[in-house]
């Protein structure tokens, strides 16, 4: 049984969205969706960080961490892009070194955009069940820096944020158990994930359908239905498909947890843990309850998992 053991996460200062009017090119009318629609309004911005000292950031507040390092067997990237720094950089094995993890094996995954982080998280449960080590650990980074103008910005969906989130996974035993896991991918097969013309019709005609596949199968797989579901913990892409996601599931809105999507923006793969680390901040996940963390990304890739604190 795959379990978060911790999680933690770097949220750097943020900056209003008419702050990012002349650096991302947004006209008036942008802005107003993006604010008054979308309802986000402010992003976490890092200008003079880099990546590798944002993923440390995270990773530096994670309780369990320190002094189990030799328990560490993999460290997983969750990246939403491919590419998020210039060669000859390499921010996770700068990480890595600096965490003193030298024993585990180290990877990255990007293929499901944002909704990479819970790729990662299925894959260091059975990267975990199969070697059998009850000891054995898992280290998720997941949060990308904005290194390129199409990194900022998803054109009228989102603006991209820098915060970061740091997940360790265990084989069980942990607060937080992972009962089912689906994803699916509904891309291109040229691998072209741009969201213009066509291909973002095709986007929002597919969009609502193809989360509330995922989320059902997870569901399933968990044993219960979308009605028990005690809270949602989604990616911050914006309120607007949210609001139009809790209809479509029957989910009450309330159950919904938006609250970072006004406040900090969209953290590429990331936003499921940040929402998770906030959530329990504040006392919203009840002991045996069940919730969801869900997401969509680049390239028409979606994904949900559901897990019981």
């Amino acid at each position: 049984m795959t379990s978060l053991v911790a999680v933690s996460s770097h949220l750097p200062e943020t900056v209003p969205v008419d702050g990012l009017k002349e650096s991302l090119g947004l006209n008036d009318q942008q802005v107003r969706r993006f604010t008054r629609l979308y309802g986000l309004d402010r992003i976490c911005k890092a200008p003079g960080r880099s990546e590798a000292e944002l993923l440390l950031a995270a990773a530096g507040k994670l309780e369990g961490l320190a002094g189990q390092e030799d328990r560490i067997r993999y460290v997983i990237r969750a990246k939403g892009l491919r590419t998020t720094a210039p060669y000859p950089e390499n921010p996770l094995q700068d990480v890595r070194e600096a965490l003193g993890l030298r024993r585990a094996r180290t990877f990255a995954v990007a293929d499901h955009g944002c909704a990479t982080g819970l790729l990662a998280l299925d894959i260091a449960g059975m990267l975990l069940e199969r070697d059998g080590d009850p000891d054995g650990l898992a280290l998720i980074l997941a949060g990308d820096k904005t290194l390129t103008p199409f990194s900022q910005w998803v054109v009228d969906v989102s603006i991209m944020a820098e915060g970061t989130a740091a997940v360790l996974v265990g084989p069980g035993g942990g607060p937080d158990r992972v009962l089912g896991y689906a994803s699916s991918i509904h891309g291109r097969a040229d691998g072209v994930i741009d969201l213009t013309g066509d291909l973002a019709k095709d986007a929002i005609r597919i969009y609502q359908d193809a989360l509330e596949e995922v989320v059902v199968a997870a569901a399933e797989e968990a044993g219960i239905t979308v009605a028990d579901l005690d809270l949602v913990l989604p990616h911050n892409v914006n309120r607007v498909s949210w609001t139009v996601a809790a209809k479509n599931l029957g989910i009450p809105p309330g159950k919904i947890f938006l609250d970072n999507i006004g406040a900090v923006g969209h953290s590429f793969c990331a936003d499921p843990f940040i929402n998770y680390r906030s959530a329990r901040d504040r006392g919203l996940l009840e002991p045996g309850g069940y919730y969801l963390m869900t997401a969509a990304g680049l390239g028409q890739a979606f994904a949900a998992a559901v897990l019981q604190h």
